[in-house]
């Protein structure tokens, strides 16, 4: 049965998160409340969870003075802020449990480690978890299926210089069932400091701020990164949300107490991660169904541009069942932190519906749709999810869904091919019409079988022509094969920065594609991006005849680069992708429409 109230929340601070809700929002909750509710109360399985918490130190430092009762003051801290979030959002003051020991103190496990301050790094994360797992199995705790917050004591605080630095770990990741936050401690954070103003202090990465906004920074972070290890990703704040402060899952991890010091407005959670948490167990009080597999689809999907928004309707058909719905309309660069959320709420058949004129002008984006199951689950982290769309956004501001239209009008032949049922494939090809009907016919050909080379061109040669109509004289591809008009994934579209391309090819990196053009063409134009939904960085050049015509920038996914390049009397060409600092992981590379043109 879920948990009604929290105790020991402490009425603290937060005078700028009163606000009035935004239009909807109490309906939105209780009508969630009312499916969860139902759901966990038939054959409950209460169980109070509580996050585990760790102090590491290397084995040459000791741990700073005093730090259970300041790092006990600091995440009360944060279990209010929580608390208070979700009783103002409409699930009464639920809100993350704390561990006490026999006198009521917050739990810390002193750990030391394995090694000196000077054998760790930012990226140690990994390292430093595994030296903690052995203390916290001895004192009957499961890493694997608990939720942990680890404070790392590698940050130099000097009190007479008042300067600070640090090198810890600093990230976190997490669902229902399982998470870890990495976190840094310092004797000068104290929820005591979040309202003073002086001294000023130097922080090694923030340069000369107020010893209360140093507070505000670091335990706003430890709040933040708190939810990715419960599963929450990042988000904007819309502007109709902007009154109450920065969503603390987009930059409010910086503001956090800001209030305090008149500095800002604070932090927030926004209804969408309030969502989330509500059948998360630590908040619920619940563990009914934790562990069990979820399926979920989405049928008679709608979605349309009206004015300057997002329309977005359809039938949700979940197992466990679904209480909500929560869209991210992601804006291509800035990561995800840029995300506008809204939400929907399914009526008893499954149907839902919602909208979004958060959209940055002259942006392409990425909209996904994640159903909360009533078990806490949410089918995996936000870029996992199989509900994603493309569109994009005119300067003017107006949507555009016809990258969307495509995606949606050959979903069932990809659905065919991918079940290498090729007559109805070949059947729903001949329905496809306009540029989806060209793509159709290259996905079932698999871009064709070229047998000539440009070089080979007899005769009249055509003003433009795809390079894709031509085989290459040598080619290869850092991960699985070449592929000519299609991506070699299940998705099979070239689809980048908001697109979707008739033709193109497929160059995960380290790649190269030689051709040899017998100096009959005058200039190459194109498009260069890295596909769709991944997270590798490449970056792309072009030779001709050994010498380098075009070079791009590091692109992302999001990210297009066209280019143009003079091919006057150049025989040979290459065209190469290169990793980048990354490595090659995810580095799926894509040409898009290259086109040589002769006079």
């Amino acid at each position: 049965m879920f948990r009604s109230q929290i105790s020991n929340l402490i009425p603290l601070f937060f005078t700028g998160l009163l606000s009035a809700q935004v239009p909807g929002e109490a309906e939105k909750a209780k009508n969630a409340r009312v499916i969860l509710d139902a759901w966990h109360q038939e054959s409950p399985r209460a169980e109070e969870r509580t996050l585990h918490f760790v102090l590491w130190t290397p084995n040459d430092r000791e741990p700073p003075h005093q730090h259970e009762a300041r790092l006990g003051r600091i995440m009360e801290h944060i279990q209010n802020f929580y608390g208070k979030e979700m009783d103002r959002l409409g699930f009464g003051p639920r809100s993350i449990n704390l561990p006490r020991d026999p006198d009521g103190q917050v739990k810390i496990h002193l750990i030391k480690g394995d090694h000196p301050t000077a054998h760790y790094q930012k990226s140690s994360g990994s390292d430093i978890r595994k030296e903690c797992l052995p203390v916290l199995r001895k004192a009957g705790i499961n890493a694997e299926k608990e939720t942990l917050v680890i404070f790392c004591n590698l940050a130099t605080w000097d009190p007479e210089k008042l300067s600070f630095v640090h090198n810890s770990p600093y990230y976190a990741g997490g669902n229902h069932q399982s998470g870890t936050a990495w976190q840094l401690d310092s004797p000068e954070l104290d929820t005591k400091n979040l309202p003073l103003k002086k001294p000023i202090i130097r922080d090694g990465e923030y340069g000369r701020i107020s010893l209360g906004k140093h507070n505000s920074i670091f335990i706003g972070g430890v709040c933040h990164e708190l939810g990715h290890a419960l599963g929450l990703p990042h988000c904007k704040q819309r502007p109709d949300e902007s009154a109450r402060g920065t969503a603390l899952m987009g930059s409010g991890n910086r503001t956090y107490g800001d209030e305090l010091r008149r500095e800002g407005k604070g932090s927030f959670l926004t209804l969408a991660h309030a969502l989330r948490l509500a059948s998360h167990p630590q908040f619920s009080g619940s563990t009914k169904g934790m562990n069990l597999p979820v399926k979920s689809s989405i049928s008679n999907l709608k979605i349309t541009a009206q004015g300057k928004s997002i329309q977005v309707s359809g039938t949700l058909s979940a197992d466990p069942p679904a209480y909500a719905v929560v869209a991210y309309f992601d804006p291509e660069g800035g990561g995800d932190y840029n995300s506008a959320t809204t939400t929907a709420v399914p009526d008893t058949n499954g149907k839902f519906s919602l909208s979004c004129d958060a959209l940055p002008p002259g942006k392409s984006g990425e909209l996904r749709l994640i159903p909360l199951h009533v078990n806490g689950s949410t089918g995996g982290w936000m870029s996992q999810t199989k509900f994603r769309y493309p569109y994009s956004v005119a300067k003017d501001g107006t949507p555009e869904l016809s990258t969307f239209q495509i995606k949606d009008a050959l979903a069932p032949l990809i659905e065919a091919l991918n079940k290498r049922d090729r007559t109805r494939a070949q059947g729903l090809a001949r329905e496809v019409e306009g540029s989806a009907g060209l793509i159709a016919n290259n996905l079932l050909t698999r871009g064709g079988n070229p047998t000539k080379i440009p070089a080979q061109i007899d005769g009249v040669i055509l003003k433009k022509i795809p390079l894709t109509n031509f085989k290459p004289t040598a080619a290869k591809v850092g991960w699985g094969r070449p592929a000519y008009n299609f991506l070699p994934d299940p998705s099979l579209l070239l689809e980048a920065g908001g697109k979707i391309f008739t033709t193109g090819i497929y160059a995960h990196a380290p790649a190269s594609h030689t051709y040899d053009l017998g100096k009959k063409f005058t200039s190459l134009t194109g498009t260069a991006g890295v596909a769709a939904g991944r997270r590798g960085s490449v970056q792309f050049e072009i030779k001709g005849d050994g010498k380098t015509l075009w070079r791009s920038k590091t692109l992302k996914a999001g990210n297009l680069a066209p280019y143009k390049v003079d091919l006057k009397g150049v025989n040979k060409i290459e065209l190469l992708t290169h990793p980048t600092n990354d490595g090659s992981a995810s580095d799926w590379a894509l040409w898009l429409a290259p086109t040589l043109e002769s006079k």
